[in-house]
């Protein structure tokens, strides 16, 4: 792991992004960490790629950690930055889905996520790259991609918001047939989407790779084919509860890098984020060049167990930010 012994930090904070209000982020931070020796230099973002430049900036600086503060997009921006620095990434989840904060035990609560980062307990983790642009959760196409794009342009963010998406997308969607060259052999299917992981989840608990490790070398890459309406509710089921590795709709394997071709550029996301990609994707994992503030946790998944414990942690802290907001009202 590569040592960094400066008191400086980085605060990233992304004021548009999830449901929820930033205010008195920067003022719990910088006294949570003056009292530990550290200076906090405290950034805004005003639009796409300033958390980037902003990151970089931190690692040209030789700053200890750099706190992002926002949803999976600031998140994979801020990231993109610190690959193979010396700078630690702390996660502040406050966005829609908050995957990879959720895959490594970090609590989708800003104030108690700001304690793991005081714990300075930095793991090595993986990442991933599609035509060398980084992804740190999941890079997908077909269904999810096109999921993606129609909730980037809902006026309204949310768990709800994502489900009508969902639902409008798949009365319309079509699955498209790609080839996959990995661990020495060549695949040919048609699928409803494809899915390459770094970590187990989209995001609010969507367990599309459950098994993933984030710390393995290794990708977790799902096809998923077409079916019936009930088979999408059945699927959608063992992505909620953990089983999707055996649904029979489903195809998954493990590689360290592939490659996948499509009859046409298209669209795909990176960590939700949608984008336009060429049709021939370059794949690979990029073991543990990512260092990252993260609880010591066991992350073995158990289906239903693993995402129970994620969905009572979440209405844990719903209900007492709900009990903050009436009290001080």
């Amino acid at each position: 792991m590569l040592k960094n012994d400066s008191d400086q930090l980085m605060l990233i904070i992304n004021p548009i992004s999830g449901t929820g209000t930033k205010k008195g982020v920067a003022g719990m931070v910088e006294q949570r960490f003056s009292a530990l020796g550290f200076e906090v230099d405290v950034r805004i973002t005003g639009g796409r790629g300033d958390a980037t430049r902003l990151a970089r900036e931190a690692v040209d600086k030789g700053y200890k950690g750099v706190l992002a503060c926002g949803g999976d997009g600031t998140v994979n921006e801020t990231a993109t930055a610190l690959c193979g620095s010396s700078t630690a990434l702390g996660i502040l989840p406050a966005g829609s889905g908050n995957g990879l904060a959720r895959h490594l035990g970090i609590p989708v609560d800003v104030e108690a996520a700001i304690g793991i980062v005081a714990a300075d307990n930095i793991v090595a983790c993986d990442y991933g790259t599609v035509n060398d642009h980084p992804f740190f959760c999941t890079f997908g196409m077909g269904f999810d991609a096109a999921v993606s794009h129609r909730f980037a342009r809902q006026s309204r963010r949310g768990l709800l918001s994502y489900v009508r998406s969902a639902v409008s997308e798949y009365l319309q969607f079509r699955p498209q047939t790609y080839t996959l060259s990995a661990n020495g052999k060549i695949l040919t299917e048609k699928a409803f989407l494809v899915a390459v992981c770094n970590a187990s989840q989209w995001g609010n608990n969507a367990y599309i790779a459950p098994q993933a490790s984030i710390t393995d070398g290794l990708l977790d890459i799902i096809l998923v084919h077409s079916g019936s309406p009930i088979d999408a509710a059945v699927m959608g089921m063992d992505i909620f509860t953990g089983f999707i590795n055996k649904n029979t709709m489903v195809h998954c394997f493990r590689a360290p890098a592939a490659v996948i071709y499509r009859s046409a550029p298209g669209e795909a996301h990176i960590d939700g984020e949608p984008m336009m990609l060429d049709n021939i994707l370059d794949i690979k994992c990029r073991h543990g060049k990512l260092q990252v503030y993260a609880p010591e946790t066991d992350d073995t998944f158990t289906p239903i167990v693993t995402p129970v414990r994620g969905m009572l942690r979440d209405a844990k802290i719903t209900l007492s930010h709900l009990f903050q907001t009436i009290v001080k009202h």
